[in-house]
This record gives C-alpha cells, structure tokens and sequence, in this order.
C-alpha cells in the first residue's frame, strides 16, 4: 500500500500522513492491545510494555491472517508523551520504516489497569 505526499501538511517523522488500500483488500481492525503477558503480569517500564505491546499486537494480527507489513494505521494510547523516542525505536523493529503507517498518538489520564503505560491498535490491509 502506497503512502501518500502530501506537500501542503508539515512534514513527517517517522509515519505517513495517509495510506492508500488497494480495492478488495481484507481490511483487519485489532482491539487495543496492552502489555500484559501470559502470566497476566505487567512489565515495569517504557521500553518493556512497548515491546511487549507489539508482540501482542503481532499474534493478534497474525490470527487474523496479516503481518507488520499490512498495517496501514497505528492508534497509540500512552499515559505520558515524554517517551515517544522510545515507542518509535521500538515501533520501527516491527514496522516497515521504508513505508510506516499512519499514526494517531493521544494521551490519556490512565488505561484500564494500574501500572498500564501504553495501549496500541491496528488496522491492517490483507491484500486479495
């Protein structure tokens, strides 16, 4: 899927602005997925509930017959702003950084259980 330039809108770091899907593409929409491992633990820290947030984010998309390379929008929901470096470091091991989605990042007040940092959804494009 082709990422769009857009030469009026202030340019990018890391993410495009739009994402064309090809017609008849299978389009998968995630659930917001947060970090918690199989145990039902939460990991401490940034850089650990990242990461684990993408590999859940990984077998959900994997389920649903898509892969990294078919996400065309990220949606980050973050407790605190301060460490986006650190979410896009760690974003651009499982994203195609050549063509990286389209990104929305809002912050908010606290997600559903204490100690939870960040939650991120997908919408993927499955080729016909």
């Amino acid at each position: 899927m082709p990422s769009l330039e857009f030469p009026a809108a202030p340019s990018v770091n890391g993410y495009s602005h739009a994402v064309v899907v090809a017609p008849g593409s299978r389009i998968v929409h995630t659930a917001g997925q947060v970090a918690i491992d199989a145990d039902g633990g939460i990991p401490d820290g940034w850089e650990e509930q990242t990461r684990l947030v993408f590999r859940n984010l990984g077998a959900v998309l994997a389920s649903a017959g898509a892969g990294w390379g078919d996400v065309v929008k990220l949606t980050y929901f973050v407790t605190g702003v301060d460490q986006l470096p650190t979410i896009r470091r760690i974003r651009d091991e499982f994203v195609d950084v050549a063509r990286p989605p389209a990104s929305s990042l809002v912050q908010v007040a606290g997600l559903f259980l204490p100690g939870l940092l960040i939650e991120i959804e997908a919408v993927a494009a499955v080729p016909a």
